[in-house]
């Protein structure tokens, strides 16, 4: 299987990273997938789906290699129904790797072309960012300082050191206090020059 030419969206909690992929997603040549989608898509009745209940039931997290499958089943999914294109479609990740076994076992799958770090300089303006969307969505445990705090600690300490498994010429920091608008404009500006150098136009099918 040739690897889906990939773009991962790497961030902070609250860095914007599903805002940004959902905005991406929407022009002609992206295709944008967050980990939560493929949580949220699991039929339960199917193995993986039995599975990851059995682990998220328990409060416990699910183990790298099933999470990866779990992954790997549903960009084929996406595949066949040709939601995904991979010979026209740039793929952009959110919320996975989440770790640096992920990251090695991901390396099956994707070729990563490029990674958007979305840098959160003022810890704190973000995490009242999280509090803000969490009470707006009506996520009252979401809100809480001591969540927010917890999930900042799993990041830097699991996720964090993933910028350090890929080639730092490939990763390419992006200011993420701004507004949707001006970030997207920076993303922009990192992962057109990818598609055009990797795919064929989208629309005309002709090469870029």
């Amino acid at each position: 299987m040739k690897r889906y030419q990939t773009v991962l969206l790497f961030g902070a909690p609250g860095a914007g990273k599903g805002t940004q992929g959902a905005i991406l997603g929407r022009i002609p040549g992206f295709f944008h997938l967050s980990c939560g989608e493929v949580f949220r898509s699991l039929d339960i009745n199917s193995e993986l789906g039995a599975t990851f209940y059995e682990y998220s039931s328990r409060g416990e997290l699910v183990p790298d290699d099933i999470t990866v499958r779990m992954w790997a089943e549903n960009m084929h999914a996406q595949t066949v129904l040709s939601l995904y294109k991979p010979a026209d479609d740039l793929l952009l990740l959110d919320g996975i790797p989440r770790n640096v076994t992920q990251a090695e076992l991901m390396e099956e799958y994707i070729k990563v072309l490029g990674i958007i770090h979305l840098v959160c300089k003022d810890k704190e303006a973000m995490i009242k960012r999280l509090r803000r969307r969490a009470l707006k969505d009506n996520r009252a445990d979401d809100a809480k300082e001591e969540v927010i705090r917890r999930r900042w600690e799993i990041y830097e300490q699991e996720t964090a050191p993933v910028l350090n498994y890929y080639p730092q010429e490939i990763i390419h920091e992006v200011d993420a206090a701004g507004s949707p608008a001006a970030v997207l404009q920076h993303v922009l500006e990192v992962v057109v020059p990818i598609q055009d150098a990797h795919f064929n136009n989208p629309l005309s099918g002709e090469p870029t």
